[in-house]
């Protein structure tokens, strides 16, 4: 007969196990999009499979005002029922002053942390350079949405608008899928 504690064990091995191979992040769609391009526009933002397990997104924006000293950035985050709907968050930050003192909103650092290694977005204001995000890949992503902070499965759209000086310059809309 086998003890209570080995049972126990067993079954939490299980679930884990169970967790770690079925949750799963699918990029569906990207799309960048310039609302003043004499200020800003994208010269390129995409998704791309190199194979079956190596998948990545990338985006660079160029700048033509620089240097530019004043952001801010509104993030929301939506999950799809019967159209998109919000979901959890919607906040607007100072970028300059976030990127300060990161850890001064919880959920702006969530999402900086996706992109802030692969990323020349990694200094205070002023920006006079061109911004890049190059080849996060859907595994860095899968790992922060289903054990850094746990997602529940289904589809979501994170949303964000770029404004400077006050006008909204651009926006991104990031779609995936937890399964």
């Amino acid at each position: 007969m086998v003890s209570p504690r080995v049972r126990l064990f067993q079954l939490l091995s299980f679930l884990y196990l169970l967790n770690v191979s079925v949750s799963k992040v699918e990029l569906t769609n990207i799309k960048c999009t310039s609302l003043d391009k004499d200020f800003a526009d994208f010269e390129y933002c995409f998704l791309k499979s190199v194979n079956r397990s190596y998948k990545y997104f990338s985006l660079k924006t160029n700048l033509f005002k620089i240097p530019i000293t004043k952001v801010t950035v509104n993030f929301e985050m939506l999950q799809r029922f019967n159209g998109y709907k919000p979901w959890l968050y919607n906040v607007t930050v100072d970028a300059c002053r976030f990127l300060k003192n990161p850890k001064s909103n919880p959920f702006v650092d969530f999402i900086y942390g996706f992109f802030i290694n692969y990323s020349n977005i990694n200094h205070t204001c002023p920006f006079d350079h061109d911004l890049i995000v190059d080849k996060v890949p859907i595994s860095f992503m899968d790992y922060r949405l289903t054990h850094v902070l746990p997602v529940p499965t289904g589809n979501y759209l994170v949303k964000s608008n770029w404004m400077a000086y006050g006008i909204n310059r651009a926006k991104m809309n990031l779609y995936f899928t937890l399964s």
